[in-house]
């Protein structure tokens, strides 16, 4: 990633719960908001549901900062009111920086509490 991209990119780090979960719920396929509500609640195991409110609020944030953006094809058997929101270039780069942030956060928890574990065994 060049110099100029990653200091983009970085600047969107960290993302907040529901951009990640929307971003996550995008990686795959495109989605329409109610896809992507109940996607975000599988992959979290049910702990985290957004509202409505929520989730439209920052569909329309990650439209405006270039994220995301509305997909014109819907399945035909949809209903053409719904809308259907796919994950862009950009996008898939700051979810891959948000995600290497998170295992790096990991792997450092992972180490701190090793040694406490140890002393409690």
């Amino acid at each position: 990633m060049a110099a100029r991209d990653r200091a983009e990119v970085e600047g969107f780090l960290p993302l907040g719960q529901a951009a990640l979960y929307i971003l996550l719920a995008l990686a795959g396929e495109e989605r329409h908001g109610y896809g992507i509500m109940l996607e975000a609640a599988r992959q979290s195991s049910g702990a985290y549901k957004p509202g409505p409110g929520t989730l439209y609020d920052n569909l329309r944030k990650l439209i405006e900062q270039g994220m995301i953006e509305e997909s014109h094809k819907a399945p035909a058997t949809e209903d053409p009111r719904r809308r259907y929101y796919r994950l862009t270039s950009f996008g898939r780069r700051v979810l891959a920086a948000d995600i290497e942030r998170l295992e790096a956060v990991v792997r450092e928890a992972k180490t701190r509490l090793k040694p406490a574990t140890a002393r409690t065994r």
